[in-house]
């Protein structure tokens, strides 16, 4: 946090960038109707987070729109204003379990979810974007229906323990970081390079892989380039028409 922001500060920042979010996932044609789900933890022990109302599309959602949830409160579910089941079971334990995932972001959009419906959905290491995640990327594939039980959750956050990213199995993209910003870039950058792994498997012929030393040194690189994450999210903010 800025040495000069407020608590209250900080979450009127966080209003916005979740909200804006929201809105360029829509503009990039990954909203799924009035489903799909981002969240950010809100107070300082990660538990108390951020969250879209129940069936609100995501061109729509405001700042003000969004839900403050207490992670650990059991009614929630039972609420006025309760989020969708599935939210809940996943952003809800997610934040309860892994204080540190302040931003979640959840999405099935085209690349990354054709991905995960593979029989191997691994992101292989071939170029700079799909070696962005080497070493990152978890995997969960036990999908069961709708992500709405608890033990759903659980096993969700169990999968993907300390990486950032977790690849959910005939499912799509959960990105955890710790900004909006951070947090949308790869969910881009995972939709490139699951798009660049795709037409690259799609030709037939076999894949030029890059080696483990080579991966990690390509992942590590990107770490001097983490400063692009605020600018193209600012860019994209700028193109947004207004509410």
């Amino acid at each position: 946090m800025n040495a000069h922001m407020t608590p209250s500060d900080t979450e009127v920042r966080l209003r916005r960038d979740l909200a804006d979010a929201f809105r360029i996932c829509h503009a990039l044609g990954w909203s799924e109707s009035v489903g799909n789900h981002f969240s950010a933890a809100v107070s300082a022990d990660g538990q108390d987070f951020l969250l879209n109302a129940k069936w609100q599309h995501f061109a729509t959602i405001a700042p003000g729109d969004l839900l403050r949830l207490d992670s650990r409160s059991e009614a929630v579910p039972d609420g006025p204003d309760a989020p969708d089941a599935s939210a809940w079971c996943v952003h809800g334990t997610l934040h309860r379990r892994l204080p540190d995932a302040r931003v979640v972001l959840h999405a099935h959009s085209p690349y990354a979810t054709a991905l995960a419906c593979l029989a191997n959905p691994k992101l292989v290491p071939i170029d700079n974007n799909t070696a962005r995640f080497y070493g990152r990327t978890a995997y969960d594939l036990s999908f069961g229906g709708i992500a709405d039980a608890t033990e759903e959750g659980e096993r969700l956050a169990d999968a993907l323990g300390d990486k950032s990213v977790l690849v959910m199995g005939n499912h799509g993209i959960t990105i955890v970081e710790e900004t909006v910003a951070d947090a949308f870039e790869d969910l881009y950058f995972f939709e490139k390079a699951a798009r660049t792994l795709v037409l690259a498997r799609s030709t037939g012929e076999p894949l030029a892989v890059l080696s483990d030393a080579v991966a990690q040194n390509t992942a590590d690189g990107w770490r001097a380039y983490r400063g692009m994450a605020e600018k193209h999210f600012a860019y994209l903010r700028s193109t947004l028409p207004p509410l």
